[in-house]
């Protein structure tokens, strides 16, 4: 089993917050000037970034990241982008992470651990000066079997309301022998090793193979999208 790792480009998720103060005995309370001292902002004028800019990041993953987690912990082929927030403070350091995904597979858990790990990150700024802020970290993990291959017009990707054609192949297994079963939705054998799929709901579906002995021989989990996203997917095959 082969996985492969694509780091996306950082996107903030900025959210305001509200800060009510109490004093007691008649003492004044000091408010600072600059309101960016009391709020996370939603927008700025430079994200912050990792250290040595989006190469730098990369490395990093490549050189951290446990990148068996998902095959060890039994993931089915796929593509699978793990999100996850956390603020970089007006200091660079990093806090409150969270997953906002749930692909599961250790995977999100595993991202987690390598960003609460990483070095201090450049904070972002606003009008001149450092703010604090969310930032929403995509990773996106990539699985394939080289047993068997499942190929749509979007690897690992099929689109809800409307006929998916897919082709699969199975090594040592003749077409006529590959029986496939899918979680949700229908799947139709054309013959050759075609099939049309259709899923009238968004979210994630799971194909099984079997052989002729009713042997499973793999599984891979695809991406159910909205079916107006289908028209600008570009045709890719993998090789």
């Amino acid at each position: 089993m082969i996985l492969r790792l694509v780091s996306t480009s950082l996107i903030p998720l900025l959210i305001s917050l509200s800060v009510v103060a109490q004093t007691g005995h008649g003492d004044s309370l000091k408010i600072a000037n600059d309101p960016s001292e009391l709020k996370i902002f939603e927008k700025v004028d430079i994200e912050a970034s990792f250290p040595g800019g989006e190469m730098a990041w990369r490395k990093f993953l490549e050189k951290n990241l446990h990148g068996d987690v998902a095959t060890e912990n039994g993931a089915p082929a796929g593509i699978y982008t793990v999100w996850i927030q956390f603020i970089v403070d007006r200091d660079g350091h990093v806090s409150d992470i969270k997953a906002l995904t749930n692909n599961g597979f250790g995977m999100e858990q595993e991202v987690m651990r390598i960003i609460k790990n990483s070095a201090q990150w450049q904070p972002a700024s606003q009008n001149g000066r450092m703010v604090k802020a969310y930032r929403k970290q995509p990773v996106t993990f990539m699985i394939e079997e080289d047993s068997y291959k499942i190929t749509s017009k979007m690897p690992y990707v099929i689109y809800a309301g409307i006929d998916n054609p897919i082709t699969i192949t199975a090594d040592k297994v003749r077409a006529e022998d590959l029986q496939v079963t899918i979680s949700q939705g229908s799947i139709i054998p054309k013959g050759d090793g075609n099939y049309i799929v259709r899923v009238n709901k968004t979210g994630r579906v799971v194909f099984h193979l079997f052989n002729k002995k009713n042997k499973e021989i793999g599984s891979a989990s695809f991406e159910v999208r909205p079916k107006d996203e289908s028209s600008s997917a570009p045709n890719i095959i993998k090789g």
